[in-house]
């Protein structure tokens, strides 16, 4: 089941030589249960930073992150990325070539029995709108067909919160704008809460409830879109 989060004023900075070197700083972000939010901004503005925290991959200075009603990252405390129930997405669709589309979207089920996984995997091979492609090899699908894939595979856990790391950037234009529509549809059809990164404006409004404009590590402003 999909859950809130809550970021409060987390810093976040790289050590360097001449000391620490602060990216984001007193960044804040509530997003409800089921609502989809995008940070936008130029490259370097601390995004793809502040998704890297959330999922695990960087610890924060200060700050709290809270996903429901666990405390995932503090100065104090850090829970390794695999026990914070938060999928993600990436730019690179990262499918196993060697697997096919059924075992892709599987590979993340191995703790359930084999009925259990081909129910969940055949589930979410319909909501992509792919179930017929099970038995085909990444090879053999569209870069569109690939990267809902990788949807149906981040979504087979069932994570409490999705991240979107610049996912459509690889697709030519007619794609990305007809996939992005599609993916909006399938997170809202499975209530999932997401959170997405991109600098194109046009893929900020068509995918996001909310749009956090960032510049220098913090979000200057909040925008609603229409979406």
């Amino acid at each position: 089941m999909s859950s809130p989060l809550h970021l409060d004023a987390i810093r976040l900075a790289y050590d360097t030589p001449r000391g620490p070197h602060t990216v984001v700083d007193g960044f804040s972000l509530s997003l409800e249960a089921g609502d989809i939010a995008c940070l936008f901004g130029p490259s370097g503005c601390g995004k793809t930073t502040v998704l890297r925290a959330i999922a695990g991959f960087e610890p924060v200075r200060a700050g709290t992150i809270r996903l429901g009603e666990v405390l995932l990252s503090s100065g104090q405390k850090h829970l390794p990325p695999e026990q914070r129930r938060v999928g993600m997405m990436f730019q690179e669709y990262a499918l196993f070539p060697h697997l096919s589309a059924a075992k892709n979207v599987a590979f993340g089920l191995r703790r359930l029995d084999r009925a259990a996984q081909q129910a969940r995997v055949a589930e979410m091979l319909a909501l992509v709108g792919l179930a017929d492609a099970g038995e085909r090899y990444p090879h053999e699908l569209s870069g569109g067909q690939q990267q809902r894939i990788a949807l149906a595979r981040a979504l087979a856990p069932s994570p409490a919160l999705l991240l979107l790391d610049e996912p459509f950037s690889n697709l030519d234009g007619g794609t990305r704008e007809r996939l992005t529509a599609e993916v909006r549809d399938i997170l809202k059809q499975a209530g999932q809460t997401a959170i997405l990164v991109t600098h194109n404006e046009a893929e900020a409004h068509a995918m996001a409830d909310r749009i956090g404009v960032m510049h220098g590590g913090r979000i200057t402003h909040w925008l609603d879109t229409v979406a």
